[in-house]
């Protein structure tokens, strides 16, 4: 289980890390909606790169467990799969948005028919050490780039074993970033593909470039 700290200062507890693996929480605003079926196709699509880098999916919408799975069908008939019944993900019914409403995950801008607010495209990245690692919030018209979401996983597992930062548009297998608070002495122990240091009229050289560990 893990602990998500929220606006209100509290913690949520969801069992979405188990087992070493990392988890992915992606919040939709509702079921039969245009945007999100294209997103939740998108992560299906996707869900064997995910679990390459030992990532549990699951999805969020405020929407009934009959509806989701009525969805489920549209989605799967979207993506050419028509007669693969369920999502390689579960989708958290959360019908009275207290999921929603404790993880801030609702947009005040965006109202359903009923006038209630929608729920807003967040996503919470979680570590193996139940700590959260990442998170983002797209308003309810804004579809999220889920080669992005994979590119920075990439990065954040990366980072969590290796002493590097990942650069501006960075991928796997890019050139990587020596931390500041490393020395040339121990970049060089640690770097032995080689260092390279970019000249700067400051002369100062903070920026120090490694092949990917």
């Amino acid at each position: 289980r893990v602990f998500i700290p929220c606006p209100e200062r509290t913690k949520i507890e969801l069992s979405i890390v188990s087992n070493g693996r990392w988890g992915l929480l992606c919040s939709h605003p509702a079921d039969y909606t245009p945007v999100c079926t294209t997103e939740l196709g998108r992560m299906a699509k996707m869900a064997s790169e995910f679990q390459k880098r030992n990532v549990k999916m699951i999805a969020l919408s405020v929407d009934s467990v009959k509806d989701h799975h009525g969805w489920t069908k549209d989605i799967n008939h979207y993506i050419g799969e028509p007669h693969v019944q369920n999502l390689p993900f579960p989708i958290i019914a959360d019908e009275k948005r207290e999921l929603a409403v404790q993880l801030g995950m609702l947009d005040p801008a965006e109202k359903n028919k009923q006038g209630l607010p929608l729920t807003a495209r967040a996503v919470f990245v979680v570590g193996p050490d139940k700590t959260l690692k990442l998170s983002i919030l797209y308003p309810a018209t804004t579809g999220r780039n889920f080669d992005e979401i994979l590119r920075v996983i990439d990065s954040l597992q990366l980072t969590a074993c290796k002493k590097v930062a990942t650069p501006v548009n960075w991928k796997a297998g890019g050139e990587c970033m020596v931390l500041p608070n490393i020395s040339d002495e121990e970049a060089n122990k640690l770097f032995p593909k080689g260092i390279r240091t970019e000249n700067l009229p400051s002369s100062k050289t903070y920026l120090r470039f490694t092949p990917q560990p």
